[in-house]
């Protein structure tokens, strides 16, 4: 199917966070079973950009960063109906899949806050290591880990997939307090 031959490109080109995207589908089948093929290879390859960098890659200047996040999901629905195009999906599943893609930062009907909710559900399964780590090697502040935390939490429109995430930002957040009264204080 589609999706094996999509889950095989993810682990094969995504080494850096291949669990992510893997994790976000494991979710989406978890609050939506059975959702339709566009939705779960959506789900499954919405960050696929980040896997081929290259010159037209987007910058992120901040965490809270909208320019960022439009050019990050056109760049990967750009990327994602290539490949779909090169395997034999029909020109509908593409532009489902590419439209999924586009909105997969902000939702806004069903099948789009699934996948928003799903990439959330893995975020707290999957990232937050990693941006502890940001706030630890200096690339981002305290504040703006918190700030993405809430955001990855709050964003989420799907009620049971909100309550599946409560837990997991409430555990993010706590990880957090304890690495900031770690750090070193900067003097006055």
């Amino acid at each position: 199917t589609l999706v094996e031959a999509a889950r095989r490109w993810v682990v094969d080109n995504y080494p850096y966070n291949r669990d992510h995207l893997l994790c976000a589908l494991d979710w989406l089948d978890r609050i939506a079973p059975g959702s339709h093929e566009a939705v779960r290879l959506a789900t499954l390859t919405h960050d696929m950009e980040r896997a081929f960098p290259g010159p037209d890659s987007p910058q992120m200047k901040s965490l809270n960063d909208p320019v960022y996040n439009k050019l990050h999901s056109e760049r990967s629905a750009r990327i994602v109906g290539t490949w779909l195009r090169g395997h034999g999906a029909s020109d509908a599943l593409v532009q489902s899949v590419e439209t999924l893609i586009l909105a997969h930062e902000t939702g806004g009907w069903l099948e789009a806050d699934l996948v928003q909710a799903a990439d959330s559900l893995s975020f707290f399964d999957t990232n937050i290591d990693l941006f502890l780590g940001f706030v630890r090697s200096g690339r981002f502040s305290a504040a703006d880990v918190r700030w993405k935390f809430e955001h990855s939490y709050q964003r989420i429109q799907v009620p049971q997939a909100k309550a599946l995430a409560l837990p997991r930002f409430e555990e993010a957040g706590a990880r957090l307090v304890t690495l900031e009264l770690s750090l070193p204080r900067a003097s006055a």
